[in-house]
Protein backbone atom coordinates (compact mmCIF):
# COMPACT_ATOMS: atom_id res chain seq x y z
CA UNK A 1 0.00 0.00 0.00
CA UNK A 2 1.17 3.02 -1.27
CA UNK A 3 1.31 6.32 0.95
CA UNK A 4 0.77 9.98 -0.89
CA UNK A 5 3.21 12.56 0.42
CA UNK A 6 1.10 15.24 2.24
CA UNK A 7 -0.02 19.01 0.79
CA UNK A 8 -1.57 22.00 2.46
CA UNK A 9 -4.94 23.21 1.29
CA UNK A 10 -6.31 26.53 2.20
CA UNK A 11 -9.76 25.97 0.06
CA UNK A 12 -8.67 28.49 -2.76
CA UNK A 13 -7.74 26.89 -6.08
CA UNK A 14 -4.22 28.10 -7.13
CA UNK A 15 -4.96 26.52 -10.83
CA UNK A 16 -7.15 28.71 -11.98
CA UNK A 17 -10.23 26.27 -12.02
CA UNK A 18 -13.15 26.43 -10.45
CA UNK A 19 -14.94 23.77 -8.50
CA UNK A 20 -18.94 24.25 -7.36
CA UNK A 21 -19.06 21.01 -5.29
CA UNK A 22 -16.31 22.19 -2.76
CA UNK A 23 -17.14 24.36 0.25
CA UNK A 24 -14.93 26.96 0.17
CA UNK A 25 -11.91 28.88 1.87
CA UNK A 26 -10.52 27.52 5.47
CA UNK A 27 -7.70 27.55 7.51
CA UNK A 28 -4.68 26.05 5.87
CA UNK A 29 -5.25 22.04 6.68
CA UNK A 30 -2.15 19.44 6.11
CA UNK A 31 -3.85 16.07 4.04
CA UNK A 32 -2.39 13.12 3.12
CA UNK A 33 -5.31 12.15 0.70
CA UNK A 34 -6.02 13.46 -2.89
CA UNK A 35 -8.81 15.32 -2.20
CA UNK A 36 -8.81 17.59 1.18
CA UNK A 37 -10.52 16.49 4.31
CA UNK A 38 -12.11 20.14 5.02
CA UNK A 39 -13.19 21.78 1.63
CA UNK A 40 -13.08 18.51 -1.23
CA UNK A 41 -10.97 20.23 -3.50
CA UNK A 42 -8.12 17.63 -4.73
CA UNK A 43 -4.51 17.81 -5.05
CA UNK A 44 -4.23 19.53 -8.09
CA UNK A 45 -6.34 22.11 -7.26
CA UNK A 46 -3.37 23.40 -4.57
CA UNK A 47 -0.23 21.55 -6.31
CA UNK A 48 -0.89 21.17 -9.66
CA UNK A 49 0.14 17.64 -8.85
CA UNK A 50 -1.75 14.57 -9.51
CA UNK A 51 -2.16 12.20 -6.89
CA UNK A 52 -0.32 8.67 -7.89
CA UNK A 53 -3.27 7.04 -9.60
CA UNK A 54 -5.02 4.13 -7.84
CA UNK A 55 -2.97 5.02 -4.26
CA UNK A 56 -5.54 4.35 -1.40
CA UNK A 57 -4.35 6.62 1.97
CA UNK A 58 -4.92 5.35 5.36
CA UNK A 59 -3.54 8.11 8.14
CA UNK A 60 -3.63 6.39 11.57
CA UNK A 61 -3.32 9.11 14.24
CA UNK A 62 -3.30 12.07 11.73
CA UNK A 63 -2.85 15.79 12.22
CA UNK A 64 -5.55 16.80 14.56
CA UNK A 65 -6.47 13.38 15.69
CA UNK A 66 -7.78 13.58 19.28
CA UNK A 67 -7.63 9.59 19.81
CA UNK A 68 -5.00 6.74 19.00
CA UNK A 69 -5.85 5.18 15.68
CA UNK A 70 -8.20 7.81 14.06
CA UNK A 71 -8.58 7.51 9.89
CA UNK A 72 -9.19 9.98 8.02
CA UNK A 73 -12.07 9.76 5.60
CA UNK A 74 -11.85 10.52 2.12
CA UNK A 75 -14.68 10.88 -0.30
CA UNK A 76 -16.69 8.60 -1.55
CA UNK A 77 -17.74 8.22 -4.96
CA UNK A 78 -22.00 6.91 -4.73
CA UNK A 79 -24.17 4.92 -6.91
CA UNK A 80 -27.29 7.68 -8.12
CA UNK A 81 -30.21 5.88 -9.83
CA UNK A 82 -31.10 3.66 -12.78
CA UNK A 83 -28.13 1.89 -12.46
CA UNK A 84 -25.63 5.08 -13.25
CA UNK A 85 -22.84 6.30 -11.99
CA UNK A 86 -22.21 10.07 -11.27
CA UNK A 87 -18.75 11.18 -11.89
CA UNK A 88 -17.03 14.39 -11.17
CA UNK A 89 -14.27 13.22 -13.74
CA UNK A 90 -11.28 11.42 -11.12
CA UNK A 91 -11.83 8.33 -10.17
CA UNK A 92 -13.19 4.71 -10.57
CA UNK A 93 -15.02 3.11 -8.12
CA UNK A 94 -13.73 3.61 -4.45
CA UNK A 95 -13.00 1.05 -1.68
CA UNK A 96 -13.66 0.93 2.05
CA UNK A 97 -10.38 0.05 3.75
CA UNK A 98 -10.34 -1.15 7.35
CA UNK A 99 -7.10 -0.71 9.53
CA UNK A 100 -5.26 -3.22 11.57
CA UNK A 101 -6.61 -1.50 14.21
CA UNK A 102 -10.79 -1.69 12.56
CA UNK A 103 -10.82 2.13 11.81
CA UNK A 104 -12.38 2.62 8.59
CA UNK A 105 -11.34 4.82 5.77
CA UNK A 106 -13.03 5.06 2.85
CA UNK A 107 -10.86 5.73 -0.60
CA UNK A 108 -10.92 8.83 -2.50
CA UNK A 109 -13.26 9.82 -5.04
CA UNK A 110 -16.42 12.41 -6.01
CA UNK A 111 -19.67 13.33 -3.95
CA UNK A 112 -22.79 13.76 -5.12
CA UNK A 113 -24.27 16.30 -2.46
CA UNK A 114 -27.79 14.54 -3.42
CA UNK A 115 -26.78 10.90 -3.67
CA UNK A 116 -29.17 8.72 -1.25
CA UNK A 117 -27.31 6.64 1.60
CA UNK A 118 -29.84 3.07 0.90
CA UNK A 119 -28.08 3.44 -2.98
CA UNK A 120 -24.59 2.12 -1.26
CA UNK A 121 -26.15 0.51 2.12
CA UNK A 122 -25.96 -2.99 3.01
CA UNK A 123 -29.00 -2.25 5.29
CA UNK A 124 -30.95 -0.49 2.40
CA UNK A 125 -34.35 -1.54 3.29
CA UNK A 126 -33.83 0.15 6.53
CA UNK A 127 -32.79 3.67 5.26
CA UNK A 128 -34.69 6.35 3.74
CA UNK A 129 -34.42 9.99 3.07
CA UNK A 130 -37.83 9.53 1.56
CA UNK A 131 -37.30 6.79 -1.40
CA UNK A 132 -38.85 4.38 0.79
CA UNK A 133 -41.39 4.35 3.66
CA UNK A 134 -40.68 2.66 6.91
CA UNK A 135 -43.28 2.93 9.00
CA UNK A 136 -47.14 0.40 8.74
CA UNK A 137 -49.25 2.48 5.96
CA UNK A 138 -51.97 5.05 8.14
CA UNK A 139 -54.52 7.07 6.41
CA UNK A 140 -51.82 8.69 4.30
CA UNK A 141 -50.19 6.03 2.61
CA UNK A 142 -51.17 6.44 -0.83
CA UNK A 143 -50.07 10.01 -0.83
CA UNK A 144 -46.77 9.00 0.55
CA UNK A 145 -46.51 5.79 -1.47
CA UNK A 146 -46.45 8.23 -4.69
CA UNK A 147 -44.12 10.98 -2.54
CA UNK A 148 -41.54 8.05 -2.49
CA UNK A 149 -41.68 7.28 -6.04
CA UNK A 150 -41.20 10.63 -6.78
CA UNK A 151 -38.36 11.05 -4.70
CA UNK A 152 -36.43 8.03 -5.75
CA UNK A 153 -36.86 9.14 -9.15
CA UNK A 154 -35.43 12.73 -8.25
CA UNK A 155 -38.24 14.22 -9.22
CA UNK A 156 -38.37 16.83 -5.73
CA UNK A 157 -41.40 19.41 -7.34
CA UNK A 158 -43.77 16.34 -7.20
CA UNK A 159 -41.71 14.60 -4.14
CA UNK A 160 -43.17 17.77 -2.30
CA UNK A 161 -46.57 18.14 -3.44
CA UNK A 162 -47.30 14.70 -2.56
CA UNK A 163 -45.89 14.40 0.92
CA UNK A 164 -47.29 18.11 1.48
CA UNK A 165 -50.50 16.64 1.09
CA UNK A 166 -49.47 13.90 3.37
CA UNK A 167 -48.44 15.74 6.06
CA UNK A 168 -51.36 17.63 5.94
CA UNK A 169 -53.91 14.34 5.35
CA UNK A 170 -51.88 13.16 9.10
CA UNK A 171 -50.81 15.56 11.44
CA UNK A 172 -49.56 13.29 13.58
CA UNK A 173 -47.31 11.64 11.06
CA UNK A 174 -43.55 13.05 11.70
CA UNK A 175 -42.00 10.63 8.66
CA UNK A 176 -43.95 12.28 6.03
CA UNK A 177 -42.78 15.92 7.50
CA UNK A 178 -39.74 15.05 7.74
CA UNK A 179 -39.37 13.50 4.30
CA UNK A 180 -41.54 16.87 2.55
CA UNK A 181 -38.47 18.78 4.19
CA UNK A 182 -35.94 16.39 2.72
CA UNK A 183 -37.68 17.24 -0.93
CA UNK A 184 -37.32 20.74 -0.26
CA UNK A 185 -34.15 20.01 0.96
CA UNK A 186 -32.81 18.32 -2.31
CA UNK A 187 -34.61 21.11 -4.49
CA UNK A 188 -32.41 23.33 -2.78
CA UNK A 189 -29.34 21.37 -3.35
CA UNK A 190 -26.26 20.87 -1.61
CA UNK A 191 -28.37 19.75 2.02
CA UNK A 192 -26.94 19.22 4.74
CA UNK A 193 -27.08 16.11 6.06
CA UNK A 194 -27.70 14.09 9.68
CA UNK A 195 -29.06 10.67 10.20
CA UNK A 196 -31.75 9.21 12.82
CA UNK A 197 -31.50 5.82 14.12
CA UNK A 198 -34.63 4.66 15.85
CA UNK A 199 -36.85 1.80 16.79
CA UNK A 200 -39.21 1.87 14.26
CA UNK A 201 -39.94 -2.34 14.12
CA UNK A 202 -39.19 -3.12 17.55
CA UNK A 203 -41.24 0.17 19.12
CA UNK A 204 -42.95 2.04 16.22
CA UNK A 205 -44.52 4.83 18.68
CA UNK A 206 -41.00 5.28 20.56
CA UNK A 207 -39.80 5.82 17.39
CA UNK A 208 -42.23 8.44 16.08
CA UNK A 209 -42.18 10.38 19.56
CA UNK A 210 -38.10 11.21 18.45
CA UNK A 211 -39.20 11.86 15.03
CA UNK A 212 -41.35 14.70 15.87
CA UNK A 213 -38.93 15.95 17.78
CA UNK A 214 -36.50 15.68 15.03
CA UNK A 215 -38.98 17.14 12.35
CA UNK A 216 -39.96 20.46 14.45
CA UNK A 217 -36.42 21.12 14.82
CA UNK A 218 -35.46 20.34 10.86
CA UNK A 219 -38.61 22.91 10.15
CA UNK A 220 -37.40 25.17 12.21
CA UNK A 221 -33.89 25.35 10.56
CA UNK A 222 -34.84 25.12 7.20
CA UNK A 223 -37.14 28.23 7.69
CA UNK A 224 -33.81 30.06 8.48
CA UNK A 225 -31.13 28.54 6.39
CA UNK A 226 -27.86 29.04 7.96
CA UNK A 227 -25.95 28.79 5.73
CA UNK A 228 -27.11 29.74 1.98
CA UNK A 229 -28.77 26.90 0.00
CA UNK A 230 -28.18 24.03 2.78
CA UNK A 231 -31.12 22.81 4.24
CA UNK A 232 -30.72 20.19 6.63
CA UNK A 233 -31.64 16.78 5.36
CA UNK A 234 -32.79 13.58 7.61
CA UNK A 235 -32.25 9.84 7.36
CA UNK A 236 -34.00 8.10 8.70
CA UNK A 237 -32.71 4.43 9.97
CA UNK A 238 -35.16 1.60 11.16
CA UNK A 239 -33.11 -0.01 14.03
CA UNK A 240 -35.10 -3.36 13.13
CA UNK A 241 -33.26 -5.30 16.14
CA UNK A 242 -30.66 -3.96 18.42
CA UNK A 243 -28.18 -6.44 16.72
CA UNK A 244 -28.01 -4.63 13.65
CA UNK A 245 -26.52 -1.52 14.75
CA UNK A 246 -22.73 -2.26 13.98
CA UNK A 247 -23.96 -2.97 10.55
CA UNK A 248 -25.84 0.13 10.24
CA UNK A 249 -23.11 2.27 11.64
CA UNK A 250 -21.20 1.12 8.70
CA UNK A 251 -23.93 2.07 6.50
CA UNK A 252 -23.95 5.51 7.52
CA UNK A 253 -20.21 5.82 8.50
CA UNK A 254 -19.34 5.00 4.43
CA UNK A 255 -21.71 7.75 3.34
CA UNK A 256 -19.73 10.73 3.27
CA UNK A 257 -22.96 12.93 3.20
CA UNK A 258 -23.84 12.18 6.79
CA UNK A 259 -22.28 14.36 9.01
CA UNK A 260 -23.95 13.27 12.22
CA UNK A 261 -26.10 10.66 14.30
CA UNK A 262 -28.36 10.46 16.43
CA UNK A 263 -29.63 7.45 18.21
CA UNK A 264 -28.41 3.75 19.75
CA UNK A 265 -29.10 2.68 23.06
CA UNK A 266 -26.43 1.16 25.73
CA UNK A 267 -26.30 -2.83 25.23
CA UNK A 268 -23.44 -4.71 23.54
CA UNK A 269 -24.37 -3.86 19.79
CA UNK A 270 -24.64 -0.04 20.15
CA UNK A 271 -21.33 0.23 21.97
CA UNK A 272 -20.02 -0.86 19.06
CA UNK A 273 -21.66 1.17 17.18
CA UNK A 274 -20.44 4.34 18.65
CA UNK A 275 -16.86 3.20 18.57
CA UNK A 276 -16.98 2.29 14.99
CA UNK A 277 -18.44 5.94 14.46
CA UNK A 278 -15.28 7.54 17.09
CA UNK A 279 -12.92 5.46 14.59
CA UNK A 280 -14.45 7.36 11.49
CA UNK A 281 -14.62 11.04 13.49
CA UNK A 282 -18.91 10.93 12.78
CA UNK A 283 -20.06 12.96 15.74
CA UNK A 284 -23.26 10.10 17.57
CA UNK A 285 -25.52 12.12 20.03
CA UNK A 286 -28.03 10.73 21.96
CA UNK A 287 -30.01 12.30 25.06
CA UNK A 288 -28.26 9.77 28.02
CA UNK A 289 -25.06 10.33 25.69
CA UNK A 290 -24.95 14.25 26.37
CA UNK A 291 -24.75 16.52 29.63
CA UNK A 292 -27.23 19.61 29.74
CA UNK A 293 -25.94 22.46 32.30
CA UNK A 294 -27.81 25.98 32.79
CA UNK A 295 -26.26 28.96 31.59
CA UNK A 296 -28.90 31.89 31.26
CA UNK A 297 -32.40 31.75 30.94
CA UNK A 298 -33.94 29.51 28.21
CA UNK A 299 -30.05 28.81 26.86
CA UNK A 300 -28.07 25.33 27.83
CA UNK A 301 -24.60 24.16 27.02
CA UNK A 302 -24.83 20.87 25.40
CA UNK A 303 -21.79 18.45 25.70
CA UNK A 304 -21.50 15.32 23.92
CA UNK A 305 -18.89 12.58 25.53
CA UNK A 306 -18.46 10.92 22.11
CA UNK A 307 -16.26 7.81 23.61
CA UNK A 308 -18.13 4.60 24.42
CA UNK A 309 -17.32 4.43 27.51
CA UNK A 310 -17.98 7.97 28.52
CA UNK A 311 -21.64 7.51 26.94
CA UNK A 312 -21.63 4.47 29.28
CA UNK A 313 -20.39 6.36 32.27
CA UNK A 314 -22.73 9.65 31.42
CA UNK A 315 -25.94 6.86 31.35
CA UNK A 316 -24.88 5.42 34.43
CA UNK A 317 -25.22 8.88 35.91
CA UNK A 318 -28.53 9.55 34.87
CA UNK A 319 -29.89 6.47 35.61
CA UNK A 320 -28.55 7.07 39.41
CA UNK A 321 -30.17 10.35 39.49
CA UNK A 322 -33.45 8.55 38.63
CA UNK A 323 -32.96 5.73 41.06
CA UNK A 324 -32.76 8.64 43.95
CA UNK A 325 -35.48 10.57 42.98
CA UNK A 326 -37.55 7.20 42.89
CA UNK A 327 -35.87 6.31 46.42
CA UNK A 328 -36.75 9.71 47.89
CA UNK A 329 -40.52 9.79 46.29
CA UNK A 330 -41.47 5.91 47.65
CA UNK A 331 -39.59 7.55 51.09
CA UNK A 332 -42.41 10.51 50.99
CA UNK A 333 -44.91 8.69 49.95
CA UNK A 334 -44.69 5.20 52.44
CA UNK A 335 -42.80 6.29 55.80
CA UNK A 336 -40.70 3.12 55.67
CA UNK A 337 -40.87 1.71 52.31
CA UNK A 338 -40.70 -2.10 51.64
CA UNK A 339 -40.26 -2.53 48.13
CA UNK A 340 -40.56 -4.97 45.49
CA UNK A 341 -38.32 -4.75 42.23
CA UNK A 342 -39.45 -6.45 39.21
CA UNK A 343 -36.76 -6.02 36.63
CA UNK A 344 -35.69 -7.83 33.57
CA UNK A 345 -31.66 -9.60 33.65
CA UNK A 346 -31.71 -9.71 29.10
CA UNK A 347 -31.45 -5.45 29.67
CA UNK A 348 -28.66 -3.41 30.39
CA UNK A 349 -31.26 0.01 31.28
CA UNK A 350 -33.12 -2.48 33.53
CA UNK A 351 -30.07 -3.48 35.31
CA UNK A 352 -28.74 -0.56 36.08
CA UNK A 353 -32.26 1.46 36.74
CA UNK A 354 -32.75 -1.93 39.81
CA UNK A 355 -28.94 -1.22 41.34
CA UNK A 356 -29.29 2.74 41.27
CA UNK A 357 -32.58 2.21 43.31
CA UNK A 358 -30.98 -0.20 45.41
CA UNK A 359 -28.49 1.90 46.23
CA UNK A 360 -30.35 4.82 46.46
CA UNK A 361 -33.42 3.47 48.73
CA UNK A 362 -29.99 2.42 51.16
CA UNK A 363 -29.60 5.96 52.29
CA UNK A 364 -33.34 5.93 53.68
CA UNK A 365 -35.36 3.90 56.32
CA UNK A 366 -36.58 1.61 52.95
CA UNK A 367 -35.43 -1.46 52.26
CA UNK A 368 -35.64 -4.33 49.10
CA UNK A 369 -37.38 -7.74 50.76
CA UNK A 370 -37.33 -9.29 47.08
CA UNK A 371 -36.37 -9.12 43.83
CA UNK A 372 -37.88 -10.62 40.65
CA UNK A 373 -36.57 -11.22 37.62
CA UNK A 374 -39.23 -11.69 35.30
CA UNK A 375 -37.09 -12.98 32.16
CA UNK A 376 -36.83 -16.60 34.46
CA UNK A 377 -39.45 -19.56 33.76
CA UNK A 378 -42.72 -19.71 34.82
CA UNK A 379 -43.20 -15.64 36.04
CA UNK A 380 -46.71 -15.10 37.13
CA UNK A 381 -47.79 -11.69 38.03
CA UNK A 382 -50.21 -12.29 40.24
CA UNK A 383 -48.50 -14.72 42.11
CA UNK A 384 -45.27 -12.50 42.34
CA UNK A 385 -47.36 -9.57 43.81
CA UNK A 386 -49.48 -11.77 46.05
CA UNK A 387 -46.31 -12.77 47.57
CA UNK A 388 -44.49 -9.84 47.74
CA UNK A 389 -47.70 -8.49 49.52
CA UNK A 390 -47.27 -11.85 52.38
CA UNK A 391 -43.83 -10.45 52.40
CA UNK A 392 -44.73 -7.03 53.39
CA UNK A 393 -44.09 -4.49 50.58
CA UNK A 394 -45.82 -1.22 49.91
CA UNK A 395 -44.00 -0.15 47.21
CA UNK A 396 -43.30 -1.92 43.64
CA UNK A 397 -40.32 -0.57 41.30
CA UNK A 398 -40.80 -1.56 37.58
CA UNK A 399 -37.42 -1.50 36.52
CA UNK A 400 -38.48 -2.57 33.59
CA UNK A 401 -37.21 -2.39 29.46
CA UNK A 402 -39.32 -0.60 26.85
CA UNK A 403 -40.01 -3.79 25.23
CA UNK A 404 -41.67 -4.91 29.00
CA UNK A 405 -44.47 -2.75 28.24
CA UNK A 406 -46.73 -5.60 28.30
CA UNK A 407 -45.71 -7.28 31.21
CA UNK A 408 -45.57 -3.72 33.05
CA UNK A 409 -49.33 -3.72 32.23
CA UNK A 410 -50.18 -7.19 33.58
CA UNK A 411 -47.89 -6.17 36.87
CA UNK A 412 -50.32 -3.76 37.42
CA UNK A 413 -54.02 -5.38 36.52
CA UNK A 414 -52.27 -8.14 39.12
CA UNK A 415 -51.59 -5.39 41.81
CA UNK A 416 -55.24 -3.71 41.06
CA UNK A 417 -56.92 -6.74 42.05
CA UNK A 418 -54.73 -6.93 45.27
CA UNK A 419 -56.02 -6.91 48.64
CA UNK A 420 -54.20 -3.99 49.52
CA UNK A 421 -52.12 -2.65 46.69
CA UNK A 422 -48.80 -1.79 45.89
CA UNK A 423 -47.59 1.88 45.19
CA UNK A 424 -45.91 1.72 41.71
CA UNK A 425 -43.39 3.42 40.07
CA UNK A 426 -40.94 3.42 37.05
CA UNK A 427 -38.71 4.87 34.94
CA UNK A 428 -38.62 6.83 31.54
CA UNK A 429 -38.80 3.01 29.21
CA UNK A 430 -42.37 2.75 30.41
CA UNK A 431 -43.40 6.32 29.19
CA UNK A 432 -45.46 4.93 26.46
CA UNK A 433 -48.89 5.31 25.10
CA UNK A 434 -49.47 1.17 25.14
CA UNK A 435 -49.36 1.44 29.06
CA UNK A 436 -51.94 3.91 29.14
CA UNK A 437 -53.78 2.08 26.45
CA UNK A 438 -53.61 -1.32 28.01
CA UNK A 439 -53.41 -0.36 31.42
CA UNK A 440 -56.49 1.72 31.79
CA UNK A 441 -57.45 1.98 35.03
CA UNK A 442 -54.71 -0.50 36.50
CA UNK A 443 -52.50 2.01 36.10
CA UNK A 444 -54.10 5.10 37.61
CA UNK A 445 -51.52 6.43 40.00
CA UNK A 446 -48.37 4.82 38.18
CA UNK A 447 -45.61 7.32 38.29
CA UNK A 448 -42.50 7.38 36.36
CA UNK A 449 -39.43 9.20 36.57
CA UNK A 450 -38.59 11.16 32.77
CA UNK A 451 -36.45 13.40 31.68
CA UNK A 452 -38.85 16.25 30.51
CA UNK A 453 -42.68 16.68 31.17
CA UNK A 454 -45.54 18.29 29.66
CA UNK A 455 -46.38 21.25 31.45
CA UNK A 456 -49.21 23.63 31.02
CA UNK A 457 -47.90 27.20 29.51
CA UNK A 458 -44.39 25.87 28.77
CA UNK A 459 -43.36 27.01 25.26
CA UNK A 460 -42.37 24.15 23.72
CA UNK A 461 -45.07 22.03 25.20
CA UNK A 462 -47.25 24.07 23.70
CA UNK A 463 -46.15 24.52 20.18
CA UNK A 464 -45.63 21.13 19.96
CA UNK A 465 -49.11 20.26 20.45
CA UNK A 466 -50.56 22.79 18.46
CA UNK A 467 -48.73 21.18 15.51
CA UNK A 468 -49.18 17.15 16.16
CA UNK A 469 -52.57 17.93 17.21
CA UNK A 470 -51.74 16.35 20.91
CA UNK A 471 -49.02 16.21 23.74
CA UNK A 472 -45.86 15.23 22.98
CA UNK A 473 -43.70 13.04 25.49
CA UNK A 474 -39.91 13.69 27.10
CA UNK A 475 -38.40 11.86 24.06
CA UNK A 476 -39.81 14.35 21.39
CA UNK A 477 -38.41 17.35 23.48
CA UNK A 478 -35.07 15.57 24.09
CA UNK A 479 -34.74 14.90 20.24
CA UNK A 480 -35.70 18.58 19.92
CA UNK A 481 -32.72 20.19 21.74
CA UNK A 482 -30.28 17.02 20.68
CA UNK A 483 -31.45 18.07 16.70
CA UNK A 484 -30.55 21.57 17.39
CA UNK A 485 -27.25 21.44 18.88
CA UNK A 486 -26.52 18.75 16.04
CA UNK A 487 -27.31 21.01 13.47
CA UNK A 488 -25.81 23.93 14.92
CA UNK A 489 -22.38 22.27 15.35
CA UNK A 490 -22.89 20.83 11.13
CA UNK A 491 -23.35 25.29 10.25
CA UNK A 492 -20.49 26.25 12.10
CA UNK A 493 -18.13 23.14 11.17
CA UNK A 494 -19.84 21.07 8.30
CA UNK A 495 -17.30 18.19 8.47
CA UNK A 496 -17.35 15.20 10.17
CA UNK A 497 -14.38 15.77 12.14
CA UNK A 498 -14.46 19.39 12.81
CA UNK A 499 -18.54 18.71 14.10
CA UNK A 500 -17.43 16.16 16.38
CA UNK A 501 -14.89 18.08 18.16
CA UNK A 502 -17.05 21.05 18.57
CA UNK A 503 -20.23 18.95 20.26
CA UNK A 504 -17.15 17.53 22.62
CA UNK A 505 -16.26 20.98 23.69
CA UNK A 506 -19.91 22.31 24.21
CA UNK A 507 -22.48 24.11 22.10
CA UNK A 508 -25.36 26.52 22.88
CA UNK A 509 -28.56 25.54 22.42
CA UNK A 510 -31.79 27.12 23.34
CA UNK A 511 -33.50 24.73 26.32
CA UNK A 512 -37.32 23.33 25.55
CA UNK A 513 -38.09 23.27 29.17
CA UNK A 514 -36.59 24.87 32.36
CA UNK A 515 -36.72 21.41 34.33
CA UNK A 516 -34.97 19.57 31.44
CA UNK A 517 -31.90 17.89 33.18
CA UNK A 518 -30.57 14.47 32.86
CA UNK A 519 -28.40 15.02 35.72
CA UNK A 520 -30.20 17.33 38.25
CA UNK A 521 -33.59 16.26 39.82
CA UNK A 522 -35.36 14.07 37.41
CA UNK A 523 -38.86 15.01 36.85
CA UNK A 524 -42.04 13.05 38.00
CA UNK A 525 -45.13 12.24 36.66
CA UNK A 526 -48.21 10.33 37.38
CA UNK A 527 -50.76 8.26 35.63
CA UNK A 528 -53.99 9.92 36.03
CA UNK A 529 -57.89 9.66 34.63
CA UNK A 530 -58.09 12.29 31.69
CA UNK A 531 -58.48 12.28 27.59
CA UNK A 532 -55.78 14.43 26.26
CA UNK A 533 -53.54 11.72 25.44
CA UNK A 534 -56.82 9.73 23.54
CA UNK A 535 -56.97 7.46 26.64
CA UNK A 536 -58.97 7.01 29.73
CA UNK A 537 -55.78 8.10 31.33
CA UNK A 538 -52.46 10.35 30.69
CA UNK A 539 -49.29 11.07 32.73
CA UNK A 540 -49.27 14.42 34.52
CA UNK A 541 -46.69 16.39 36.48
CA UNK A 542 -46.23 15.75 40.21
Amino acid sequence: MSTAKSWICDGVPKNGQHYPNCSGPHPPEENYTPDCMICGLPREAITGKKSPQGSKTVLSGGRGSNLPGLVAIALLVLLLGAGAWYLFGRTPEPEVVESDAGSFAVSPGAVDPLAKVSQTAVNAELISQGEKILFNPGINFNQKAAGATAFSQDNWTEAIVQYQQAAETDPNDPEAKIYFNNAKAKQAGNPLMIAVVVPISASENSAKEVLRGVALQQERYNNSPQLPGRLLEVVIVNESEPGKAPSLADDLIQSPNVLGVMGHGVDAASREAIARYERAQLAVLSPISTSISSTVPGQSILQTISLAQKANELFTNYLQGVGKTLATYAEKKVSSPSVVVFYNSDSPYSQQLKDAFSAALMQTPGQIIKEVDITQGGFNPGTEVSDAGQLGANVGVLALSKNKVETAVAIAQANASAGTPLTLLGGDELYNPNILKDGDAAINGLVLAVPWRWQEGDAFASQATNIWQGRVSWRTATAYDTTQALANAITQKPTRAETSQLLQNGIAIAGTATDFSLFDRIPLVQAVPGTSAGFRYQFEPI
